[in-house]
């Protein structure tokens, strides 16, 4: 009922490649969810895989807005006539409004739409009763763990989308993320995700309890003293963390009577396009929310 048709967009932050599934609704009707990038060979291969079982693409679904998972929508709406279905608060161009906390019915099927923000804004997760099947796009993925960034994500929606996943779909039998393999034990990929979160905060607070840190500083001891290529997404997630603990008076901060250092400087706002093109420039910014400019060095307390 669910095949899987990966783009050919492999990188860091998209792992292999973006997952784009191609559901049988019946009635001779696909379903395409996240066509990914606007690739002319991935598009045809979403379009192939429909026409090989027979069936229409009849509609368009998307798990949330970033460019991985929905720069190829437009373009394969118009290739195939289907409407495209996404987020109410998606800045993504399309037809028909999600309905969240209701039923996408494409032929003779409907999948429970659920409102799954934390990731992004604009997050949808899709779960297919027949197949007891979850669609979580990037707020659960194959392997690894996600992103959460401000602006464009929150820790805490994220850990009560987690959780929701955990307490409503215990029961689900496979998990499709956004990328990464299929995932056959969904309880237990959604139990090792809240507890990496978990981990990942305690380690923030025992870190502050020794003393005052910055987030560059707090990138070093909790990930690794050595240069890592990923320090930026690291630094974003601790800025998530953070924000989530000062917003509940867990942790406060001032900001730093100083300029930042050349290192903290690309830690903090990473010159992105210096290093990758512009697709996946725009797909690394989007992730990490690194339009959103740090110019000030904050220091953090317990």
């Amino acid at each position: 009922m669910v095949t899987l048709v990966r783009a050919p967009n492999p990188s860091a932050m998209t792992l292999q490649g973006t997952n784009s599934y191609v559901i049988d609704c019946g009635d001779a009707k696909a379903l395409v969810i996240d066509p990914g990038p606007a690739i002319d060979d991935h598009l045809r291969a979403l379009i192939d895989a429909a026409q090989s079982r027979g069936l229409t693409i009849a509609a368009i679904a998307l798990t949330h807005g970033h460019p991985d998972h929905s720069f190829g929508a437009s373009p394969l709406a118009t290739m195939t006539h289907a409407p495209l279905h996404a987020h109410p608060q998606s800045k993504v161009p399309h037809d028909v409004d999600l309905p969240l906390e209701g039923e996408l019915r494409i032929g003779s099927v409907a999948l429970h739409t659920i409102d799954s923000p934390g990731h992004s804004f604009d997050h949808a997760v899709f779960y297919l009763p027949p197949e007891r099947a979850l669609f979580t796009g990037d707020t659960i993925l194959g392997e690894g763990t996600t992103v959460v960034a401000p602006p464009g994500g929150a820790m805490r929606p994220y850990q009560r989308t987690l959780q929701r996943l955990a307490d409503e779909f215990g029961d689900a039998r496979v998990l499709y993320g956004g990328h990464g393999p299929v995932v056959n034990d969904p309880k237990a990929k959604i139990a090792e995700y809240i507890a990496h979160r978990q981990m990942r905060e305690q380690q923030i607070l025992d870190a502050l309890h020794d003393g005052p840190s910055t987030i560059p500083a707090l990138v070093r001891r909790i990930y690794s003293p050595q240069r890592q290529p990923l320090w930026p997404a690291m630094a974003r997630q601790i800025l998530a963390h953070l924000s989530a603990l000062e917003d509940e008076g867990q942790v406060s901060s001032r900001v730093l009577d100083r300029s930042m250092t050349p290192e903290e400087w690309a830690i903090l706002n990473p010159r992105i396009e210096e290093f990758v093109g512009p697709q996946e420039a725009a797909v690394i910014t989007a992730e990490l929310g690194t339009e959103m400019r740090l110019e000030t060095l904050r220091e953090y307390q317990r």
